[in-house]
């Protein structure tokens, strides 16, 4: 799991999907995405810049030498088939590349084509979700049974131990019931446990709805529909794309690209909106520093005090804390700059527990 500087991502579904596709487009990476199951054979792995304008104009701005955007890893595990749990296909190894990653973003087939086969013979989302939800499952039952036989034998009378077996087991109820842990209510200490065990139900979900370049611009079709309303019931989060016009949007350049968007009548790539739900799906933030060596966007996690952002930086800056002078990006566009924010009394001094927000542009004092 990252530390939440790099957040990373495990792209799955089963074969023929637009899986491959998709990753393509992510990292303009080339790997084959033949008509078949299994041309995926390592976990594929590409950064991707968070795309976030601010840098641009502040960059601008300060007279920047380079700027550094916030990143997110996508990790193409290869397709999953039913029984992966029990080592189908090339099951095992996928799941463990899956339990290194911070989120799942399941890619989930919308569209018709007679021309592409389906794995299952049929189009089914729903299906499809089930499917891997299910291996995802078994996988995790697996863990927690052998966890629950070793934590019995060395429990006896130990309180954490016991507190560990007693949410162990109700986890092990709950996913004998084909449910996904991340539906099971915890209160705040089971929830400090459970962390503590890799399980991958508990991961949140994003489901990427490939659909066919008929269904522009709306991204919008029946069988999206189906997926919004089972997504809506576990709380995750949907993104429509179309994985076909993504790979020729990621051949173009910047300028090109936003044209042919246009074109199509869409606001922004359906990649740059799973970049960033990504991002809000696990609670992440940017913050900002500018200066004429660098304009930097810093990861950290949404509530996260102005010692825990400055760490980031350097353990060194966050054990030094003295203050943070803190300007919001907007004050620093109105008054073009921090020099002339400060004259306008909009430069905030602010103390080690301060809570930092998306887009604040800070400056450190530290002994």
């Amino acid at each position: 799991m990252s530390n939440f500087t790099n957040l990373s991502c495990a792209i799955v579904g089963l074969p023929n999907v637009g899986k491959s596709t998709l990753f393509n487009a992510l990292t303009r990476k080339q790997i084959p995405s033949e008509n078949y199951p299994f041309c995926t054979i390592d976990p594929h792995e590409g950064i991707v810049n968070v795309d976030d304008p601010r840098l641009r104009i502040l960059s601008e701005q300060s007279n920047s030498k380079k700027i550094v955007y916030a990143t997110v890893t996508f990790v193409d595990v290869a397709g999953l088939v039913k029984g992966a749990s029990k080592g189908e296909g090339l099951g095992n190894q996928f799941l463990s590349h899956i339990r290194e990653t911070d989120a799942i973003a399941q890619v989930v087939r919308c569209f018709e084509n007679p021309d592409i086969i389906h794995v299952a013979g049929k189009v089914d989302p729903l299906d499809d979700i089930q499917v891997i939800t299910l291996e995802l499952i078994l996988s995790d039952l697996q863990m927690a049974e052998n966890t629950i036989a070793r934590l019995e034998k060395q429990a006896k009378g130990k309180k954490e131990a016991l507190a560990a077996l007693d949410l162990l087991k109700k986890a092990s109820h709950h996913l004998n019931q084909n449910l996904p842990l991340r539906s099971l209510a915890l209160n705040p200490e089971e929830e400090a446990i459970l962390t503590l065990y890799p399980f991958l139900t508990r991961k949140k979900v994003i489901y990427i709805c490939n659909v066919g370049e008929e269904d522009i611009p709306s991204l919008d079709n029946p069988l999206v529909q189906r997926v919004r309303e089972y997504a809506a019931q576990e709380n995750s989060s949907v993104i429509p794309v179309c994985a076909k016009i993504e790979e020729e949007i990621s051949q173009l350049d910047a300028n090109d690209a936003k044209e042919f968007l246009n074109s199509l009548g869409l606001q922004e790539s359906g990649l740059d909106r799973v970049i960033k739900e990504a991002f809000s799906t696990l609670g992440l933030i940017t913050y900002i520093t500018t200066g004429e060596i660098e304009t930097r966007a810093w990861t950290i996690k949404k509530g996260s005090t102005a010692a825990e952002a400055a760490g980031k930086i350097h353990s060194d800056i966050e054990k030094g804390f003295i203050r943070a002078e803190v300007v919001s990006y907007e004050d620093m566009i109105r008054y073009k700059g921090r020099a002339r924010a400060r004259e306008a009394g909009k430069a905030r001094s602010e103390g080690r527990d301060y809570i930092v927000q998306d887009g604040d542009v800070i400056l450190f004092f530290h002994n």
